[in-house]
């Protein structure tokens, strides 16, 4: 496969997790709605990555980092013409952060149950629609490399 191949492979499947975040979001499953839009976004991103660099992205689960080593290669960033990119960039380095806190909690059993605790049905639809948001906006870097 070649890389715009894979972008669209990650992308499918990332599109997938957010669907079921939504899912789950419906059935009052709020805990697996941060995990699985913390996965989509995860997702979409790697794919970002591989897009733009040929490469696949390390294996860690840390957006942030991932998406700016991306995007801090300087021919990669003059590809990018949204005069807004730095500051959403900056919005959206926070979420993933807020993303990673999610991931991490649900892999370890022993800040499942507190976290669960934590995460309302309102804050599962803060997270859910925040996601689909830094999802859109991710695709549409896509079309700068494709």
């Amino acid at each position: 496969m070649n890389s715009k191949e894979k972008y669209e492979y990650w992308l499918d499947i990332a599109q997938y997790d957010l669907e079921t975040a939504v899912a789950n979001y419906k059935s009052g499953r709020y805990l697996y709605v941060a995990f699985m839009c913390q996965q989509s976004i995860e997702k979409v991103v790697k794919g970002l990555h591989i897009l733009y660099t040929n490469e696949e992205a390390d294996r860690t689960h840390n957006i942030a980092r991932i998406f700016n080593k991306t995007f801090d290669i300087i021919e990669n960033r003059k590809m990018i013409k949204d005069a807004n990119f730095d500051k959403i960039r900056k919005e959206y380095t926070d979420f993933f952060a807020e993303l990673l806190y999610y991931y991490i909690s649900e892999r370890y059993p022993t800040y499942k149950q507190k976290l669960s605790s934590f995460i309302s049905k309102e804050k599962a639809k803060d997270i859910l629609d925040k996601s689909k948001e830094v999802f859109t906006w991710l695709e549409s870097l896509s079309q700068y490399k494709i």
